[in-house]
């Protein structure tokens, strides 16, 4: 469906050919938008994008944000309406192993908004993390909390809500949206860090989910098309110009819960199978306030957990 407001509007989106990118790049197109995605395809896959790559209004460009020359010469050349920042190390696994390779997307992230003010860039969308609370002080989780992040990944996600904030106020427009467990088609389930597609394909082969510690971790799961939702809405209001925002349902699931819904839906035969913690120092508690969303920008997601999971178990059965 064509959107006015965004039909024929130029778009560049790092980190494109990711999970969280490729769904949002689809959206845009549908609504009428032209398309640039940048992205060196360390995470990413091509096959993200196959829809995408059929689309005149469409193009793909392989390079890493992190070469200003590369990311300054899309920028003259496009010169994008709008540009999202998405590109980064993501998965729990990569980010504990290589901190230091994490630290390195903070030039890409200086780079980005650079070159958004030269070019006139009218808004800008970081996409930040729930990892920069690390374990909440209080829950739940609001935007205006102590930032208390354990890991590199979420430093870098919380300096990068910094930049939003600072080129706002010197005339670049821009939003900072701290995305929770976001799920749905397209997720990569070979990673540690992304447990409902890694409960699934356990399930669709035969073998009981395998659950980490006691199972009474929390997370905040939202599908992947209510994600996709709210950062359009977020681009688009300019109530948001400079905020921080949480892009949450606001109901957090035990990883027990997540797994029994699995098999409820899979093979009831199966059962969670309980093994030693993954890793030291991995979050347990994960509940966030969802009200300046709905303030900001009137929407609250529309998909509960069982009807997600339908929709993502169907994708990865083919």
């Amino acid at each position: 469906m064509k959107d006015r407001k965004l039909q024929g509007k130029k778009i560049l989106v790092t980190g494109g050919a990711g999970f969280l990118g490729s769904h949002l790049v689809d959206s845009l197109l549908k609504k009428g938008a032209k398309v640039v995605v940048l992205d060196d395809l360390s995470t990413g896959k091509r096959s993200n994008l196959n829809d995408a790559l059929k689309n005149s209004r469409f193009k793909f460009i392989k390079g890493d944000v992190n070469d200003a020359k590369a990311l300054g010469l899309i920028f003259k050349s496009f010169r994008p309406d709008y540009a999202f920042q998405y590109a980064a190390v993501v998965g729990v696994d990569r980010t504990q192993k290589k901190p230091l390779i994490v630290l390195n997307d903070l030039y890409g992230i200086a780079n980005f908004f650079a070159l958004a003010k030269k070019y006139g860039v009218k808004k800008t969308v970081f996409a930040s993390s729930s990892e920069v609370y690390g374990e909440p002080i209080k829950m739940p989780n609001r935007e205006d909390d102590p930032l208390n992040p354990k890991t590199t990944y979420g430093v870098v996600k919380a300096v990068g809500e910094e930049f939003v904030k600072v080129y706002n106020s010197i005339g670049s427009p821009g939003v900072a949206l701290r995305f929770f467990n976001v799920y749905g088609p397209r997720q990569d389930a070979s990673s540690e860090g992304f447990v409902v597609g890694k409960f699934i394909m356990q399930a669709l082969a035969g073998k009981r989910p395998t659950v980490f510690g006691d199972g009474l971790q929390t997370r905040d799961f939202v599908y992947v098309d209510d994600n996709v939702e709210a950062v359009i809405r977020s681009l688009m209001s300019s109530k948001t110009n400079g905020e921080v925002i949480n892009i949450v349902r606001g109901k957090p699931c035990t990883i027990e819960e997540l797994a029994e819904s699995v098999v409820a839906i899979v093979d009831k035969n199966l059962k969670p199978i309980h093994v030693a913690p993954r890793v030291a120092g991995e979050i347990r508690y994960r509940h966030a306030d969802g009200s300046k969303m709905k303030k900001l920008i009137n929407f609250s997601p529309k998909i509960e957990l069982n009807e997600g999971l339908l929709k993502t178990i169907e994708w990865y059965r083919g």
